[in-house]
């Protein structure tokens, strides 16, 4: 089985991989989902919740709960052939990954602060701000919790600048060549 980690900054793209990468079979194990599960258990916001967690329990947990998740499913659903974790922050998540699943890689989404901002007011999701001041902000404590590195140390890197065909041919070679 094929374990593929998705990195990003909000608006870099995401999604779009996400959805292409489901039609053609895989699965997609979201590390936010399991924070805001969390934070809705403890009754805090998931930005408290994520930072809570790795305080607690180690900069480890997040990817611990992704591994039991993903481990949890499989015992259920044994002919999965890919899976992508949406969500990776840390280095610490990467290495966890890396460790527990033999056939793991790492993909990056790249776009400029300011092309992503113009996309994330555009899409308008209860997490994301149309206050540039407020989306910086957010991308500060993203990168403090270290997704700079796993961004700039993942094995594949899409850069997300152009235009949108452009973009989805870029996927669908990365697909093509991680999904035959």
């Amino acid at each position: 089985m094929k374990v593929i980690g998705v990195t990003g900054l909000p608006g870099s793209g995401k999604s779009l991989l996400f959805d292409m990468a489901k039609e053609r079979g895989a699965v997609v194990v979201s590390m936010g989902d399991i924070i805001r599960e969390k934070a809705t258990e403890r009754g805090e916001n998931s930005g408290t919740t994520a930072r809570k967690l790795r305080e607690e329990h180690g900069q480890y947990i997040v990817a611990k709960l992704t591994i039991e998740k993903i481990k949890g499913f499989l015992e259920v659903q044994d002919d999965v052939k890919t899976i992508l974790i949406d969500g990776i922050r840390s280095p610490y998540e990467i290495e966890m990954f890396d460790v527990n699943f033999d056939e793991f890689t790492s993909v990056s989404l790249y776009a400029s602060p300011k092309t992503r901002f113009k996309r994330v007011t555009l899409r308008n999701r209860k997490d994301d701000s149309s206050v540039y001041e407020d989306f910086k902000e957010r991308d500060q404590r993203e990168l403090d919790l270290g997704i700079g590195e796993v961004i700039a140390t993942a094995d594949y890197l899409i850069k997300n600048e152009d235009s949108f065909e452009e973009y989805k041919e870029q996927v669908v070679k990365f697909l093509d060549k991680e999904m035959p």
